[in-house]
């Protein structure tokens, strides 16, 4: 009788146990990148499929967001918007926070919602959050539709301080980074809540506080300087600062910040990928 061993090469595909935590593939996730765009279609089709308004729901939450902020932060409580509109500045916020906040809330479910799944098929799991990323980043391009049809209408109809600057070909990076953050964050509580339920509860609490950490609803200029670096320590103030000085020449753009929030998503990523890839072994156990 043969070794097994001697009959791989006669197999079109070859399922190996991950021998430690740094056994990622690569190679396998792009080898299943068909899955993947199908996983992107049905999470952007459910969405609105059964809805009245379908995909103009995906409008309606930065709008009414943006009109509550407007009330209660620029008309009650008169925070400063650094000299620009009201409403362009908290709707630059919106679009971009809405956008982490969907991803990382997503990915946290990764095996909780696909347990039925992943107990019955073999694919790399990590595409369903990679899925959730990508479909989410179709609705963050409808949003940012919205936000610049109302930066163009300021721009030319009002007169005021806005204007595009060199930083806008930071853009394609603010996205990327916005979107590994939710990404790895995300994976990190996925692999968590397989075994402490109660950690979903305390996510959707803290994505709430963490807004408020970050600069969404007023300026970084507006904090006092003993706490900015408090603020400029949450590594999603950078990629929300960096992204009204390039659309609204509003704040400043600070190559130290910056620089620590691309190494800061780098490590919450590699963190988050690590500790996937060691609670995806024996998921099925506790989940």
């Amino acid at each position: 009788m043969k070794d097994v061993h001697e009959n791989t090469a006669d197999w079109s595909l070859v399922i190996k146990p991950k021998a430690g935590l740094f056994d990622i593939n690569i190679k396998e996730l792009w080898r299943y990148r068909d899955l993947v765009l199908l996983l992107v279609k049905r999470d952007f089709v459910s969405f609105y499929k059964q809805t009245i308004l379908g995909p103009i729901w995906f409008l309606v939450q930065p709008i009414l967001t943006t009109l509550m902020f407007l009330l209660v932060f620029g008309r009650i409580a008169q925070l400063p918007t650094d000299g620009v509109p009201a409403i362009v500045f908290y709707l630059a916020g919106v679009t971009c926070w809405a956008y982490f906040a969907e991803s990382l809330t997503k990915t946290s479910e990764t095996f909780t919602a696909n347990a039925s799944i992943f107990g019955k098929v073999y694919f790399p799991r990590l595409i369903i959050p990679l899925s959730i990323i990508l479909s989410n980043m179709i609705r963050l391009g409808i949003q940012l539709l919205l936000f610049f049809v109302v930066l163009a209408y300021y721009m030319i109809f009002d007169d005021n301080n806005l204007h595009i600057t060199w930083a806008v070909v930071l853009f394609p990076v603010l996205v990327l980074l916005m979107g590994l953050q939710g990404l790895g964050l995300g994976i990190i509580f996925s692999a968590l809540t397989t075994k402490y339920r109660d950690l979903r509860f305390l996510l959707t609490f803290g994505v709430q506080l963490l807004m408020y950490a970050t600069p969404i609803v007023y300026p970084l200029s507006l904090a006092p300087e003993k706490y900015k670096w408090l603020i400029a320590a949450n590594p999603f103030t950078a990629i929300i600062e960096t992204f009204r000085f390039a659309f609204l020449g509003a704040g400043a753009f600070n190559i130290t910040y910056f620089t620590y929030s691309i190494a800061a998503t780098l490590i919450i990523l590699f963190a988050g990928i690590l500790i996937f890839n060691k609670v995806e072994k024996n998921f099925m156990d506790t989940v």
